[in-house]
């Protein structure tokens, strides 16, 4: 190479630097927040509103010392806004008017905000207010950017799980739960025709009988098959009335919600029963009938047990620290231009 070519080289190279350094180095606060929001290892997530005003405590290392996730911080103070990297902010709060979008305030750029939201689009009130606003949904939803289900399957040991007689002290053949009783919604209407074949011992508020949270499993278990209702039929939504009343109350559930496809995406195989999978309510009264004087049949509602248990998911700390298990793994560009599409995609209104 001669001189001339060296020179050009190192004429090239230094240009190039220069420009590097003048890109990355000599731009103005905006950048360097939204470099120092978006690149950076350690998260700090900021929850707006506790939901229903039921708080946990955020002292120390929460995310790790409680589910082993690191370099995730929550806080729920507000002054730490110009901070956080997620906003999250809880629906019912928002639609009820208790507590308000922080709109004037600078918002860094590269800052996500999240609308949270376990309950069914029935619930979630007008959402057509928060178009191009939020960046993250947080939903039960499965393809919601950080999914939170209600319940969850988690394999166990099999030396350690020893399976129990699924008929000792069995001596009521449907119950149902219930306080949200309303004429109008599906639930009900499938609840009076089965009725009309079968005896189903109704709890809860609605009949004047509830049961404290001491008393809820034991009587469940008393039963052969549990009323897992939801009260919206809406895409993905299942709730503890699956997972924790009926398969940690020991009865097998009978579920109204989703179709049955969303149900077999979560739960164990052979584990349930859905009213879709009959032509009439008669029928799936009297194949409940049959199912619990065989006692082999019904055995087999519970041969998942052998594999797997279940873990209702109730903290809303745990919620939270999943934001950061997926933040790398979401565009930081995306916002929901529609909101209130997204949440009721696949909604029965009743």
């Amino acid at each position: 190479m001669n001189v001339t070519s060296m020179k050009n080289a190192i004429l090239f190279c230094t240009m190039f630097v220069l420009l590097l350094i003048f890109y990355f180095g000599w731009r103005g606060p905006e950048f360097s927040s939204f470099t120092h929001l978006s690149s950076t290892k350690n998260m700090t997530v900021l929850l707006w509103n506790w939901p229903f005003g039921q708080s946990f405590s955020l002292k120390g290392d929460v995310c790790w010392d409680l589910y082993k996730i690191p370099n995730c911080k929550l806080v729920d103070q507000r002054s730490l806004f110009p901070l956080a990297h997620v906003v999250v902010f809880h629906n019912r709060e928002l639609i009820q008017g208790r507590q308000k979008l922080p709109t004037d305030l600078p918002r860094p750029q590269g800052q996500r905000w999240a609308w949270m939201s376990l309950e069914s689009p029935a619930h979630n009130g007008n959402l057509q207010k928060f178009a191009n606003i939020f960046n993250m949904t947080m939903s039960y939803r499965r393809d919601a950017d950080v999914t939170l289900p209600y319940g969850e399957l988690l394999p166990v040991e099999p030396e350690g799980n020893l399976m129990e007689d699924s008929h000792i002290n069995k001596t009521t053949l449907v119950c149902w739960v219930v306080s949200n009783y309303m004429n109008h919604h599906k639930r009900t209407q499938v609840y009076k025709e089965l009725i009309a074949t079968v005896p189903v011992k109704v709890y809860g508020q609605w009949n004047k009988k509830p049961l404290s949270s001491a008393d809820l499993l034991p009587t469940i278990s008393r039963c052969y098959f549990y009323l897992a209702f939801e009260n919206s039929l809406a895409k993905d939504y299942i709730t503890e009335k699956l997972w924790k009343n009926a398969y940690q109350g020991g009865a097998v559930p009978v579920v109204l919600g989703p179709p049955i496809s969303d149900y077999k995406a979560v739960a164990p195989d052979h584990s349930f029963i859905h009213v879709d999978e009959f032509a009439s309510v008669q029928e799936l009264g009297k194949h409940l009938q049959r199912l619990a004087e065989d006692r082999e049949r019904y055995e087999d509602y519970f041969h998942w047990k052998k594999y797997w248990k279940v873990k209702v998911n109730g903290d809303w700390r745990e919620k939270l620290c999943k934001i950061c298990l997926r933040y790398n793994n979401l565009s930081q560009h995306k916002v929901y231009s529609d909101l209130e599409a997204w949440d009721t995609i696949d909604y029965t209104r009743p």
